[in-house]
């Protein structure tokens, strides 16, 4: 079931509900610069078990508005906010991939966690995507540059290129090209827009406000959010758990898909 959920006047955001009637609800933010159907090898297996999962494409990405503005932390955390609120949803699981899990860092302490019962990480870009002068554990920040300059001269290229960074382990052929296709689905303005964000802000205040229990899944392959970011992240958050993901780059939850889901539903369930 899919619908659109009105964030400001003139910005609606895309939803895709899996399984309204589930008993437990999932709430899946993507990372950059794909949208919902990153998460597919987790649609197709946990609404089996039971669970409502719902996908939002972050704007400017997949099927939501692609607005010229609004891609800072604040922004995009308010847009889950207003899903939250027009789905009603309480007692649900947050989880984010990559700079969707910046995003619901950012949500949980911005809007004091509402309605989110546990939080779920995956190869989050956080506290800081890049490195800094007391932080040294992120991408150097001309790595990103040059993937914002790539999106505004060659995006294809740009995008196959991060697509071969993104997985540890082989990938087909017609795998990798339905990724690229994931990222051709957002606006190139849009794609630069969230790649400045995430060169540029950061979320050290925002891990100490985080109060509910939360998984963090990481793969220590990961050359996009570097497997040190998960270290940082369960030091800062308390009641913290974290899973590293041995044979997994950024795309865990494809690379290590039944681990990933098992790790999931029982950090739910338990």
């Amino acid at each position: 079931m899919g619908y659109y959920v009105k964030v400001e006047p003139d910005v609606k955001i895309y939803v895709e509900d899996v399984n309204p009637k589930g008993n437990k609800t999932i709430l899946f933010i993507h990372g950059w610069p794909a949208n919902h159907n990153l998460f597919e090898y987790q649609f197709n297996q946990l609404p089996k078990k039971g669970y409502r999962c719902i996908g939002m494409d972050i704007r400017g990405f997949g099927n939501s508005d692609k607005p010229w503005e609004g891609y800072d932390y604040n922004r995009l955390a308010d847009d889950v906010r207003c899903v939250v609120e027009a789905l009603k949803l309480k007692d649900f699981t947050l989880a984010g991939h990559s700079v969707g899990g910046a995003i619901a860092i950012r949500y949980m302490a911005r809007h004091n966690g509402y309605g989110v019962s546990k939080l779920a990480l995956f190869a989050a870009a956080a506290p800081s995507f890049t490195r800094r002068p007391n932080f040294p554990y992120g991408l150097p920040k001309e790595e990103v540059t040059k993937l914002i300059q790539g999106t505004y001269t060659d995006r294809p290229k740009m995008l196959q290129g991060f697509g071969d960074m993104f997985f540890f382990q082989n990938t087909t052929c017609p795998f990798s090209d339905w990724f690229f296709q994931l990222g051709l689905q957002g606006a190139g303005w849009s794609t630069a827009a969230l790649a400045t964000t995430l060169r540029d802000e950061s979320l050290f205040p925002d891990l100490g406000k985080i109060c509910v229990p939360t998984l963090i899944l990481h793969g220590i392959h990961d050359k996009v959010s570097l497997f040190p970011l998960a270290i940082v992240q369960n030091r800062g958050i308390k009641n913290s758990k974290l899973v590293p993901f041995k044979y997994s780059g950024h795309g865990l939850f494809w690379e290590e898909r039944d681990k990933f889901n098992m790790e999931l539903t029982q950090f739910i369930e338990n």
